[in-house]
């Protein structure tokens, strides 16, 4: 099964991304897509659309409908043009809650095919005008379906792991009990985090203070609530019952200080440490792991380019960098992250031959 015509409804951060990575990747493919008449003119004298779509019925010509409108949208579109689906043909939604598409799913009757999907990617600000064509480079791309042996799944999963994006599957409901943990938890405490810090003692404003390690917490904070909005509403159980789980945390934390139990803190700082440091590491799971180095660049003019020309020359390809620490005039420890355990290693014996750190 291929997809030689897919229909995108939606072409802001997610959407415009998908659509620019999918014509980088292959621009035979043909890309309809829905939007503001003013959006889909800008994609299409850009050459990331083929074609624009008058209503959304109009993409029911088209071998892959993929939805990427806020949730509520995003149904709404589901359940009108469904019914009209023949049986090769695919529609997907690429929203962050999926228990109520599988539901609203199956009340509705259709020959077609639906695969939830949620890419675990983003920016802090949203709109075409934000879109990246490497935004799903190396992201986790969550894939919500029954049989991952059957052909249109395997077509789909091929189709995703062209753009970059690599390959989780969950159950629809097991997904949203654990982005209720760690996406939609995170997001309401940073918004009481900064709520909080807003404030003044003594005529002194909090926030003038707030450093580094505040900005980290609480950059999510200013995240556009006509998102979240219908993230919560739809996903409301499993974050009540995350915020009770939290709440009981507090209680617990709450006494330990009240108690002076400084060794049971102390355990929770060093459990919260550990898990912390585990992050990073893909090496088992459902995802497709990624092997990394940690290097100590200087602070001078060149030193990553080094770096990359030694790995090119060497037929070596760096799938991510990330910056972890920098100090301006000395230097800072880049992490460099490769396909394969023999490439890091590789990787690790010629950058050390050229003179460079591994910490």
């Amino acid at each position: 099964m291929s997809f030689k015509k897919i229909a995108i409804i939606g072409l802001g951060l997610i959407g415009g991304s998908l659509a620019k990575a999918i014509k980088h990747s292959d621009s035979s493919i043909y890309i309809a897509a829905f939007d503001k008449p003013e959006i889909l003119k800008k994609a299409f004298q850009e050459k990331v659309i083929d074609e624009s779509l008058a209503k959304v019925d109009d993409s029911l010509n088209c071998d892959l409908i993929l939805l990427s409108l806020p949730i509520e949208q995003s149904l709404k579109v589901f359940k009108e043009i469904s019914p009209g689906l023949n049986s090769n043909q695919i529609i997907s939604d690429l929203c962050s809650v999926k228990g109520i598409f599988f539901e609203e799913w199956e009340k509705l009757n259709s020959k077609g095919i639906y695969i939830g999907a949620h890419p675990m990617t983003g920016k802090e600000k949203s709109g075409y005008d934000n879109s990246d064509l490497l935004l799903y480079e190396n992201s986790v791309f969550i894939i919500c379906a029954e049989n991952e042996n059957e052909e249109p799944l395997k077509s789909y999963i091929s189709f995703i792991k062209m753009i970059g994006a690599r390959i989780v599957l969950l159950d629809a409901h097991l997904h949203d009990r654990i982005t209720a943990h760690v996406s939609h938890l995170p997001q309401l405490l940073s918004v009481l985090l900064m709520n909080q810090a807003n404030s003044k003692t003594d005529n002194i404003a909090l926030l003038d203070f707030a450093a580094g390690g505040f900005r980290d917490m609480t950059r999510i904070a200013s995240s556009d609530f006509n998102i979240w909005e219908s993230i919560i509403r739809y996903n409301k159980i499993d974050i009540l019952n995350t915020l009770s789980q939290f709440q009981n945390q507090i209680l617990k934390l709450n006494k330990l200080i009240e108690d002076d139990d400084y060794k049971s803190i102390g355990d929770q700082f060093e459990s919260a440490r550990l898990a912390r440091n585990e992050i990073p590491i893909n090496t088992k799971g459902f995802i497709d792991p990624l092997f990394d180095i940690t290097v100590f660049v200087k602070d001078q003019p060149g030193m990553i380019s080094k770096i990359s020309t030694i790995l090119f020359e060497n037929n070596i390809n760096i799938k991510d960098i990330e910056l972890l620490k920098i100090r301006e005039g000395t230097g800072g420890n880049f992490k460099f992250y490769f396909e394969s355990e023999s490439d890091a290693i590789k990787a690790k014996l010629l950058i050390v031959n050229a003179g460079f750190n591994i910490q």
